[in-house]
């Protein structure tokens, strides 16, 4: 078997009994990316020389016998929002292009500490914005299942490169879907986790509220395993949650028996493409086979979801975005007065799905518009989660498909609300702040689809449990033709 092919644990095992050093699994994946990358284009940046350098510390550890972790040796792969001392952070801008922060993401920091070895910065759509990963100021990302079609966004180089066997793992962040649906495009698993149960701190912030990290892995197991590694309170994100809930990879082979699946009517209408909801109504058939018990629930206010994500989001970029002026972070382009500053350094360093959504947000903002948009919209986000309420309080888990359609065509979509409208199903999670996770649920038309279950909030356990209880039932066995390349 190929390294590539090994889950976490098989590696961890791999290194800690000394059968493959750090040093050379490193290698492999470096190998790799030099080999397949340049057909998917997953990363930014590759970090060559630290992660040498982090491979072979990881190594003398082992030799000395030290407290090896079970990620102590393993690469992995970070979105490159998420910040790395001494490497650049761009978020996929050529307002940050030359930024490299003079500190870790907590996440970053807890996977340092654990072991791991950072490979590299992974493709995005800029600032998060976007769910194709063409909004890459520097070059677009493509899905290893067809070159030819987008990997999802704004997780899109974290979602390709796990799929094309580019890294073990990876580590995205999710705003609306940007975790999950990237997942479900590729065909790899991918978790949200609940708002505050990971660190923020030295994640590049586009809607604070919202945004939350989390892991994209190829098997429930692992994304768990990741996932324990990166959560916990910290106090430098003051809506870090402390005494959440941990041990996510306890009691995965306990089974659904009994567990109560709610199906969302809304999330089964006509906008669903008839694949990808064959393949979802084939998941929810195998877990009735393993003993759950579903039934339909509704979400009634989840028409106003998108709308109301919209304004909140965009409300929210246009105040993180604002220290990008040419003084304080960023391009500063020349001009003959400060106003001229401003203006050209903000023209030149952010794209068009940027500035878009910095002048929709500006606009909800401004006087006498805060109460008729941005208020309205924060009343409705609490009717949705009074939604979710008011289901979990008869269902453990509720089911949907992650995305209403495969992965599309580079370029094919031009239009940014039919772009929108790819997150119909991903966006109401993030509003209510509940964990969500995406996995494989099967093939349409040759490419990957993915099935969505929701929890409530800190249930994260229950969740990969009743999805490894899926996986493991065989839904889905595939791996694009990149994985497979030697």
């Amino acid at each position: 078997m190929r390294l590539s092919d090994c889950s976490l644990a098989e590696l961890g095992r791999l290194i800690r009994s000394r059968e493959v050093s750090a040093a050379e699994l490193t290698e492999h994946y470096l190998e790799r990316i030099e080999r397949i990358d340049p057909k998917v284009r997953a990363y930014i940046s590759v970090l060559e020389a630290e992660a040498r350098r982090k491979a072979a510390e990881a190594d003398r550890i082992l030799a000395a016998g030290g407290g090896a972790g079970p990620l102590t040796g393993i690469p992995a792969a970070l979105k490159d929002n998420i910040c790395l001392e001494g490497a650049a952070t761009t978020c996929a801008s050529r307002m940050l292009e030359n930024f490299y922060p003079p500190y870790s993401a907590t996440a970053a920091e807890k996977l340092l500490r654990a072991g791991a070895v950072v490979l590299g910065k992974l493709n995005m759509d800029e600032f998060a914005m976007g769910s194709s990963t063409e909004h890459s100021a520097f070059f677009p990302t493509h899905n290893p299942w067809d070159t030819d079609r987008v990997p999802g966004g704004s997780s899109g180089g974290a979602a390709a490169a796990v799929a094309a066997g580019l890294a073990p793992y990876a580590i995205g962040s999710d705003t609306g879907g940007s975790i999950r649906q990237p997942a479900s495009f590729c065909g790899v698993v991918g978790m949200k986790p609940t708002y505050g149960a990971v660190s923020r701190y030295g994640l590049v912030a586009f809607a604070s509220s919202l945004d939350q990290i989390g892991p994209l892995t190829r098997t429930v197991a692992d994304n768990a395993l990741v996932l324990e590694a990166i959560a916990g309170y910290d106090p430098r994100d003051s809506t870090s949650v402390p005494d959440a809930p941990a041990g996510y990879a306890h009691g995965l082979e306990n089974g659904v028996r009994g567990l109560k699946i709610g199906l969302p009517k809304e999330f089964f209408t006509s906008g669903l493409a008839p694949g990808v909801e064959k393949a979802v109504r084939d998941s929810v058939r195998r877990l009735e086979a393993l003993g759950a018990e579903t039934g339909e629930c509704s979400l009634p206010h989840m028409d106003y979801a998108l709308a109301a994500y919209y304004l909140i989001a965009t409300a929210e970029c246009s105040s993180n975005l604002a220290r990008y002026d040419g003084v304080r972070y960023g391009l500063r382009a020349p001009a003959r007065d400060m106003i001229g500053m401003f203006r050209a350094s903000r023209s030149a360093g952010f794209g068009p799905e940027v500035k878009r959504r910095v002048m929709l947000g500006t606009y909800v903002l401004s006087s006498g518009y805060y109460d008729a948009y941005y208020l309205r919209a924060q009343k409705v986000r609490t009717l949705i989660r009074e939604d979710y309420e008011r289901v979990f309080a008869e269902y453990d888990v509720i089911l949907s498909p992650t995305a209403p359609t495969a992965a599309y065509r580079l370029g094919e979509i031009s239009d940014p609300l039919t772009m929108y409208m790819g997150d119909i199903y991903t966006i109401p999670v993030n509003l209510a702040g509940l964990p969500g996770i995406s996995l494989p649920a099967g093939l349409t038309d040759g490419l990957p689809v993915g099935v969505q279950l929701i929890g409530r909030h800190f249930e994260e356990a229950l969740l990969y449990r009743a999805a490894y209880a899926l996986e493991q039932s065989g839904v889905f066995t595939a791996r694009p033709a990149l994985a497979e390349a030697e």
